[in-house]
């Protein structure tokens, strides 16, 4: 041995994940090198992308504009484009290198399934869904495996909805101190196409509205549990193709706001219609897809292969994420996963 540190590189290093991630290998001896837009090595420097990406011992892909956000037309064509042609840009690399890596994580989302109150999806026998969000999702994969890399084993981790010192629990957490804490309740709505599918191959949007009653399942996972998944999936050669990543124990809409409401000490909380959060999550410049959308996602691979999460109550999870919030003196940046 030399002594030489394993070479790790990252791309989308800057939101809550990326970050996490980062720290994490650099405890873990490795040394890191960072893509992205405002890091040394960028997105259209090839040359520099390729002399990081060969040699490396493991390559960390979590690149992609976030999804809160509208989805005006403009921001539809950068979601997809952000994450397909930064993977694309790593396979290229990857083929061209002399010593490749060995282990390529790619982000996915829980998103690419079905809305579903009836049963949870596993790897095995989850139903794809249809629309705007799932066709980003079915696009960042095919460009994920579509070429033929045999000495790097490929995994793409279809996360749920993610825990941490970040922007989208600030923001439940903020709603609950507020006093609009109560259930998020989906209802119909007036006709537009901001859902409909994208890509080479575009679906049909599905149902505008779902009778849900604020029963939406509600699929997550905490941030320490992403980053424990990923050094899992490295010291495990046999699991290879997509793995779920969420806690066992799925929550729905009624009892993650009810929990909030418990975190903040705040005794009520106003339920919002679909006809209350239409207006304010275009004040806010979201969708109120983030929150009406039945995710139930259940990590049937990482169970089966003995990976033990740290955090499996709903609860325990949201004290620990606003205990990091609390700590942060800086206002949380927006995270490039959903």
């Amino acid at each position: 041995m030399d002594g030489t540190p394993p070479r790790a590189v990252v791309a989308g290093a800057s939101g809550l994940i990326g970050a996490a991630v980062v720290e994490a290998l650099t405890t873990d001896g490795y040394a890191v090198t960072t893509i992205g837009r405002r890091t040394a090595t960028r997105w259209h420097d090839h040359a520099a992308i390729d002399a990081a990406v060969d040699g490396a011992a493991l390559l960390v892909n979590l690149a992609g504009k976030s999804v809160d956000c509208r989805y005006t037309d403009r921001n539809r064509d950068e979601i997809l484009r952000s994450r397909v042609e930064t993977t694309r840009t790593l396979a290229a690399s990857v083929a061209r290198s002399q010593h490749p890596p060995r282990l390529w994580v790619n982000a996915s989302t829980g998103t690419i399934y079905r809305h579903t109150t009836d049963r949870p999806h596993t790897e095995t026998d989850g139903d794809l869904g249809t629309g705007f969000s799932v066709d980003v999702a079915r696009a960042w994969e095919e460009a994920f495996f579509a070429d033929d890399l045999p000495a790097t084993r490929r995994v793409a981790l279809r996360m749920a909805i993610v825990f941490g010192a970040g922007p989208a629990t600030a923001m439940l957490l903020t709603l609950a101190r507020i006093g609009l804490g109560g259930p998020q309740i989906d209802g119909p709505i007036i006709p537009h196409r901001r859902y409909r599918g994208i890509g080479a191959h575009p679906t049909p949007s599905g149902p505008a509205w779902h009778r849900t009653r604020g029963r939406q399942r509600f699929s997550w996972v905490h941030v320490d549990d992403v980053v424990g998944v990923l050094r899992f999936v490295r010291d495990h050669d046999d699991i290879a193709g997509v793995v779920n990543v969420a806690a066992p124990s799925a929550s729905d809409n009624r009892t993650l706001m009810r929990t909030l409401r418990s975190i903040a000490r705040m005794p009520v909380g106003m339920p919002s219609w679909r006809w209350m959060l239409e207006p304010a999550m275009w004040l806010l410049r979201t969708e109120p897809e983030l929150i009406l959308k039945s995710r139930w996602v259940a990590p049937g691979r990482l169970l089966e292969a003995g990976y033990r999460f740290r955090y499996t109550d709903l609860r325990d999870a949201l004290e620990a994420a606003d205990a990091a919030i609390r700590r942060r003196p800086e206002r949380p940046r927006r995270s490039g996963r959903s």
